[in-house]
Formats: structure tokens, C-alpha cells, sequence
């Protein structure tokens, strides 16, 4: 009998146990309150810096950005994230001074217009478009996805490459100058498969 009893009890303990960790877990998941970011983590890849943003007549987007500008109609909303020189040269191997002779020309057209169906959007996305912690999803010209963020000083981040200059506008068009090369993988190899090949 007495066996019984401690049975009917050590099984009622045990119940009553799994019934508050199950009340314990469900409260947690339904309120599950969201983590407070620290100063390191609040949505930046990249230490804090100064911000650039700069008046359009200002802005040097270089050659190659602007013959990407010009490839678009002026007179429709569009956002490009244009890479700098910098980047062109560095990620790309394009030089304005070897990409843009006679013999190269068409190769290096043929390679922007690319760049520019992975980095424009049909669509006028200014850095105020983008909150601070939000992270916004825009399919761009080729359909490549482009996940947009802003850092803690302003600047934009579009797929892990970080803005310079933001905002400048060339008519209905936003511009936003790229410190990096917005491209696909499939992409980035073969142009630079192409130009290992070159310097062969």
C-alpha cells in the first residue's frame, strides 16, 4: 500500500514538473523579447567611421560609374550601387586607362552592363529609405537578391560591401558609390578567369 502511495506521488511530482518547464518554455517563446544590441553589433560590419555624404556636383563616380548611369533612361527611378574606381580596379582589374581602349572597349562595355543589372534596382531607395537595425530585401535588374542595411554612421551596406558616398542623384536616378563590386560568384570567376588568362 504504502508502495502505492509513493508511486502516486513521485508520478505527480514528476507531472507537475514537465507542466511548469512547459509553461516556462511557451511564456518565453511568446514573448520572446528581442536582444538589446551592444555598440559592436548594432548592425555594422565595419568599425564605426565618418560618414560621406557629399552634394552631387561634388561626387566623382569616375568613369566607368558614369558610362552605368548613362546606359539607364534619366527620366525613370532607379538606385545603383555604383563601384568606386578603387573597386573596379581592385576587384575587376579595370583600369580606365587599358579598359577603355579601342581594342578593349567592348569587352569592358559588356562587363558593366553586367555590373549594372546586379546592382540596380528599379526603384528610388535613398539611404532615409533604410532604418537603422532593418535589413531590406530588393531584387535588382538581372534578379540578383540585394540585401540592404544601414550602418550606424549612415552608410549603406548591400550585400557585405559597404557604401562611400550615398545618395547622390543624377536626375530621377539615386546613386550610391560602392566600395566593392556587386556581382555573383558565377560572375567574379569568369571575369577574373578572363584575366588571368589575359595576363598569360
Amino acid at each position: 500500500m504504502r508502495r502505492r502511495q509513493v508511486l502516486k506521488h513521485s508520478i505527480a511530482y514528476v507531472s507537475m514538473l514537465v507542466c511548469v518547464c512547459c509553461f516556462f518554455i511557451v511564456t518565453v517563446t511568446v514573448l520572446k523579447l528581442p536582444d538589446a544590441p551592444t555598440k559592436e553589433s548594432a548592425m555594422g560590419f565595419y568599425p564605426i567611421t565618418r560618414s560621406r555624404k557629399v552634394s552631387p556636383k561634388d561626387a566623382n563616380l569616375g568613369k566607368f560609374g558614369e558610362m552605368m548611369i548613362d546606359m539607364l533612361p534619366q527620366d525613370l527611378a532607379f538606385t545603383v550601387f555604383v563601384p568606386s574606381e578603387e573597386a573596379f580596379k581592385r576587384d575587376l582589374r579595370l583600369s580606365v586607362n587599358d579598359a577603355l581602349k579601342s581594342d578593349r572597349f567592348n569587352d569592358t562595355y559588356a562587363i558593366l552592363t553586367r555590373i549594372l543589372g546586379f546592382s540596380a534596382v528599379p526603384r528610388a531607395l535613398s539611404s532615409a529609405n533604410v532604418k537603422l537595425g532593418e535589413l531590406v530585401n530588393y531584387d535588382s535588374l538581372s534578379g540578383f537578391s540585394l540585401y540592404i542595411s544601414k550602418d550606424i554612421d549612415g552608410m549603406l551596406v548591400v550585400n557585405r560591401i559597404r557604401s562611400e558616398i550615398v545618395d547622390v542623384r543624377k536626375k530621377e536616378i539615386v546613386v550610391h558609390l560602392m566600395d566593392g563590386v556587386i556581382m555573383d560568384a558565377e560572375f567574379e570567376q569568369s571575369v577574373l578567369s578572363d584575366n588571368d588568362t589575359d595576363e598569360d
